[in-house]
């Protein structure tokens, strides 16, 4: 029996900063996942204005942002 743990790959950057990305976040919101607006606010800085767009479409206000 193999116990070593076989690291595998996430999500691509490059992919996270996709539309597939938006479409998990709305996914999400569309879920009633529950996101915490911690969790609303890495969606922001990631993706900006578009995810602001989301996330207010969903009926969520957008969470503040400390950008410092």
């Amino acid at each position: 029996m193999n116990t070593r743990h076989t690291p595998r790959p996430g999500i691509s950057r490059q992919d996270r900063l996709s539309d597939e990305g938006l479409q998990r976040l709305k996914k999400q919101l569309q879920s009633s996942a529950g996101i915490s607006d911690q969790v609303l606010a890495q969606w922001i800085r990631r993706y900006g204005k578009d995810a602001e767009a989301l996330i207010l479409e969903s009926g969520r206000e957008l969470p503040s942002i400390d950008m410092d």
